[in-house]
């Protein structure tokens, strides 16, 4: 395969609008893949956000960029990695401090309310219509 036939992506994260996923919790969509059906994104959660509880349908990888996130008895600061194993759930994810999270994500992940009831799956076909958001120009803040 020739130079010519590959090309880079280089996403200028500051220009892409901040789309609303959750109250107090935003994502810029840096990459998806629906050969892979891999996403990654950079997450921003304002103090006091949670996120609900959730399974993971894919590994996960995470590295917080600022802030600090609590789930499962654990609490990662700034500079810290994470990995999320297939079917890991998540009961509460809170953020106590303004974060920005960098998340790659193989396949979907399904939330639930307090009943265990799934209010959504976000799959590939979000995950698009997320990243159109971003490409429109159109901001969201």
């Amino acid at each position: 395969m020739s130079a010519d036939t590959i090309s880079d992506i280089l996403v200028k994260t500051t220009d892409l609008p901040r789309v609303p996923l959750a109250e107090g919790i935003g994502c810029r969509v840096l990459h998806t893949s629906s050969e892979t059906e891999t996403w990654t994104t950079l997450l921003c959660a304002l103090v006091g956000s949670p996120y609900a509880k959730h399974r993971h349908l894919g590994q996960g990888k995470i590295f917080l960029v600022k802030g600090r996130m609590e789930y499962r008895a654990v609490s990662a600061i700034e500079g810290e990695y994470g990995y999320k194993f297939l079917n890991a759930v998540n009961k509460e994810t809170n953020f106590p401090k303004y974060s920005e999270l960098y998340f790659t994500k193989l396949g979907p992940v399904v939330f639930f309310d307090e009943d265990d009831n799934v209010i959504s799956i976000p799959d590939q076909s979000v995950r698009t219509q997320l990243a159109a958001v971003h490409s429109s120009g159109v901001k969201t803040e």
